[in-house]
């Protein structure tokens, strides 16, 4: 029996989804480390989650992007046949099949808000609105729908520009009806502009950032776009660092804060955090992320990310994501052990908020490191769309190197956890 079970304090089961991802990393070790029983879900036996020795079980799944349906049903069929507690989707991609899924789930829960709060926080284009109410800048855009891709948008928002679909994945079936009611506008139409525009259900699709630095570049990108990307929001660009916000809510309680900056990035010009470091968050910008999170009234963990306008200071708010995200293990390395702290919460164990922790703490992603440094040593600054201030490749080979001579905790790697690295690393060389 492990250590603390008794009858009053069982052993939960936990199915967490998505085992490629890092964040599905941690969470399996984190819960494993706690007493939970952890399963892990993934489309490969070897995958990273499913890899660790705190993976109790592993079941693969369908992919959540291309077969959402398919995989909702794996994942019922699984949580029956085990009686799994707890069940926690990773990626957008999972909750959006799994949030709608609830009521066939019996007494399994998903910890954490509603179908219609998590599209709501997803949706970029009605994000601006509610971060105006509460004081929270936002980047100047233009909000573009299909039927308008053909006009021009000279002089209507400062170039560079970035262009971002509205959300970054579209699930068939979900996503229509779910954001009109978040929008508190009839299921099966959406209010843009004065019109009332019908919704159509998109195939489920993920979608990525783009950035221009001319007018003609960006009239070539919308005509790139697929429908199912529509909205585009057509933003200014925000020069300087990534900051991003860390909270668990949980029926309005906050119960753990964490900030960090995000150093390098894949790719350069902006994506998913590769190496980055713990920080204080800057004055007030807490609070407004956990008034913003109010106003969806979300529960569970999130990620509110910003940029820090280099020339002013102001934060500028990017995007909203009501999950788990991929530097997790940094949060927990730096000593805010997000996963446990839901998964007590969820069921109803002693919690104690969480406010501080170490500022200072770097964590890296090995190979998404080297894939950025790859990326800068071949490819030019205008190919890959890099800001003013990105060093030179010289500067990136040192910076790379003097990342390594801090030996900073890493993601994936863990003495007492080898076999996630040596799979990453495998498929790495496969170009997986």
């Amino acid at each position: 029996m492990l250590p603390g079970v008794t009858a009053q304090n069982p052993v939960y089961s936990v199915l967490v989804t998505d085992g490629e991802e890092r964040s599905a990393l941690a969470v399996v070790r984190s819960l494993g480390r706690a007493g939970y029983r952890v399963h892990a879900g993934a489309r490969r036996a070897d995958a990273l989650a499913a890899s660790s020795r705190w993976a109790a079980r592993v079941v693969v799944t369908p992919d959540p992007l291309r077969e959402a349906g398919a995989f909702a049903d794996a994942v019922v069929e699984y949580v029956r046949e085990e009686a799994i507690d707890f069940v926690v989707p990773v990626t957008d991609a999972s909750m959006l099949a799994m949030l709608p899924a609830r009521d066939r789930l019996g007494s399994s829960v998903i910890p954490f808000g509603t179908l219609e709060s998590f599209v709501a926080l997803a949706d970029k284009a009605g994000l601006r609105e509610r971060a105006a109410r509460l004081g929270i800048a936002f980047p100047r855009q233009v909000e573009l729908d299909w039927s308008d891709r053909e006009q021009s948008l000279a002089g209507a928002v400062p170039m560079p520009a970035v262009i971002k679909p509205a959300r970054s994945v579209a699930a068939p079936g979900v996503q229509g009806d779910a954001l009109a009611d978040a929008r508190g506008e009839a299921p099966g139409e959406v209010q843009r502009a004065g019109e009332v525009t019908p919704v159509t259900a998109p195939v489920t699709s993920k979608f990525g950032i783009r950035h221009a630095a001319t007018i003609d570049e960006l009239g070539a990108i919308i005509r790139t776009m697929p429908r199912a990307a529509y909205p585009l929001l057509i933003q200014e660009r925000i020069v300087g660092p990534g900051i991003g916000v860390f909270l668990l809510l949980w029926d309005g309680e906050i119960l753990a804060t964490f900030a960090h900056r995000r150093l390098r990035e894949k790719p350069p010009s902006g994506g998913v955090s590769v190496y980055a470091e713990s920080i204080e968050a800057p004055a007030g910008l807490a609070e407004r992320s956990i008034e913003l999170l109010r106003e969806f009234g979300w529960r569970g963990a999130a990620m509110v990310e910003y940029k820090i306008d280099q020339a002013t200071g102001t934060p500028y708010l990017m995007e909203i994501n009501g999950r788990f995200w991929g530097s997790l293990q940094l949060a927990i390395d730096s000593g805010v052990d997000f996963p446990r702290l839901l998964m007590d919460r969820a069921a109803e164990r002693p919690v104690a908020a969480r406010s501080g922790y170490r500022a200072g703490v770097r964590g890296r992603w090995w190979w998404g490191d080297v894939d950025h440094l790859l990326a800068r040593l071949r490819r030019s600054r205008t190919a890959l769309s890099l800001p003013p201030d990105a060093p030179s490749r010289g500067a990136a080979i040192l910076a790379f190197l003097g990342a390594c001579a801090r030996f900073d905790a890493d993601a994936v790697w863990r003495w007492d956890d080898p076999r996630p690295f040596l799979s990453e690393t495998a498929a790495w060389f496969r170009r997986e």
